[in-house]
This record gives structure tokens, sequence and C-alpha cells, in this order.
């Protein structure tokens, strides 16, 4: 039995690429000129791996990631869990120190709360990395955009950067590997053996950096 492609997105790109989506559905991108049967000819090829990414994503616990505003409750932070601690007699909705305190009257909004700590943190943080690593390579941009998207972490329009907030989750080294990856299309538009070569030079290991974005991605939610 074939598998069943869910969408086939095609663009300029030059290589066939495969994605089991976070509901077990597979995704093709595909270039514009690349017939069908081309295409089921590389799904047909890469059959038992996709067959076990759709096994392993359907497998995970569907409360995964899923987060309750309760004491004791552990949120993601730089790659780090970090407990919850609900408190009263604070002004400001939220601080954190070793741990999250959130201010018992804002509990009714804590995952609004939530999302606006991870987006200032974001910003500062990634804008650091950012220009940390545009000196190391010789590079200029424009603004840097925090954004909201789940899965697509950083994205890159004309100069400017965009990088999702929920990155602020991940390890310091996971960030700093979206934000070559970013940079490095600036000047490579697409993924061509070019771009790797130049994301190499700024982050020789970025496979495992890669490769931890694909394995524990889900993760990185409320």
């Amino acid at each position: 039995m074939q598998p069943e492609i869910y969408k086939i997105i095609r663009t300029d790109r030059k290589t066939i690429a495969l994605q089991i989506t976070e509901d077990g559905r597979l995704i093709v991108k595909a270039p514009l000129k690349v017939s069908d049967e081309k295409i089921m000819e590389v799904v047909l090829k890469h059959k038992r791996w996709i067959e076990s990414k759709i096994k392993e994503v359907l497998s995970r616990d569907p409360k995964a990631g899923k987060k309750e505003f309760v004491n004791g409750e552990s949120f993601l932070y730089l790659g780090r869990f970090y407990k919850l601690y609900i408190v009263e007699n604070q002004e400001e909705p939220i601080r954190f120190e070793n741990g999250f305190f959130l201010s018992k009257k804002f509990l009714p909004y804590a995952r609004e709360v939530f999302i606006a700590w991870y987006k200032e943190a974001a910003l500062e943080k990634i804008s650091q990395r950012v220009e940390f690593y545009a000196k190391k390579a010789g590079l200029k941009y424009g603004r840097i955009r925090i954004t909201d998207a789940q899965r697509r972490w950083g994205s890159c329009s004309g100069n400017n950067l965009n990088f999702s907030w929920r990155l602020i989750m991940a390890p310091l080294s996971v960030i700093d590997y979206v934000v070559v990856h970013e940079l490095v299309h600036l000047e490579e538009k697409n993924h061509s053996k070019s771009f790797w070569t130049k994301v190499k030079v700024l982050m020789p290991d970025y496979q495992k950096h890669h490769r931890w974005l694909k394995e524990n991605g889900h993760l990185l939610r409320l």
C-alpha cells in the first residue's frame, strides 16, 4: 500500500522534500516542473521512512506540550523546564526568577500573559543572536519580527527576518541554528549546496540542532 499524499506544494525549489505534519499527514514540497510520477517515485522510495515517522507522530501523547496554568506545572525557557508558582500580591503579571511567578489576579489570562512574556524574551534574545552572527558573517539585515507561527521557526522576507516566539523555549544552540539559517537566506534564497555550505561555515554542527527541532518541535507550544 502506497503512502497517501495530503498535499503537494510546488515552488521554484530544486529538490523534492517530504514533511510529516503534527497530525501525521504527508506533505511533498517539489520543484515546479517535476511530474506527479516522479513525486510518487520518491515517495515510494522513502515509504519505510514515511511510515515510521507517521507512526512516531501518532504515538505521541496528545497532551504533550499542552499546559495547565497551575502550581507546579513546568514551562520551557531556553531548553530547560521551570516550574510555575501562582502568587499573591505581585503587581506585574509574570516574573521570571529561576521559575515563573504568575500573579493570581492575572490567572484568567495566564496563556496571554505567558505569550506576551515569551514574545518579549524572544525579541531580546533573538535580536542579540542575529547581531552576533550577522557580524561574524559580514551580513546586513533589515527588521526583526517575532511571529505567531507554530511550525515555521524562521523566515526571510527581502532583508527582513522573522522568527516564531516559540523558539525562545528551545536551547540557545537551536535558536542560533535558526538564526544562522535565516541569515544565510539573505544571500542564498533556496536550500542549495551553496546554502548548506555557508550554514556549516558559521555552525559546523548545525545538523544536530536541525534534528533537535525535527524531533522536539512539538514541545514548543502552550
